[in-house]
C-alpha cells in the first residue's frame, strides 16, 4: 500500500510557491519603477516576470503528477 498524494492540494501548494517566487522577484522591480530614470527599464523586467509566472502557472495547472509539479518549481 502506497501514499496517494491529491494531485489538487499538491497543485495548490505549487501555484503558492510560484506566487511567493513572484512577489520576490517582483519587489526590487516595484521600487525601480517609482525611480523615473529606471521605470521604463523596470517596467520592461516586469513585464518578463509576468510572463515567465504565466507559462509557469500553465504548466502547473496542466502538470498529471507530483513529479511533474516538483520539476516546474524547481527548474524556473
Amino acid at each position: 500500500m502506497g501514499i496517494t498524494v491529491d494531485i489538487n492540494k499538491a497543485k495548490d501548494i505549487a501555484h503558492t510557491k510560484r506566487r511567493i517566487d513572484r512577489a520576490a522577484e517582483f519587489a526590487p522591480l516595484d521600487i525601480k519603477v517609482t525611480i523615473p530614470s529606471e521605470a521604463t527599464q523596470a517596467e520592461t523586467e516586469r513585464q518578463r516576470v509576468r510572463e515567465k509566472y504565466a507559462i509557469m502557472q500553465t504548466q502547473i495547472n496542466n502538470a498529471t503528477t507530483v513529479d511533474e509539479l516538483k520539476q516546474i518549481i524547481t527548474s524556473n
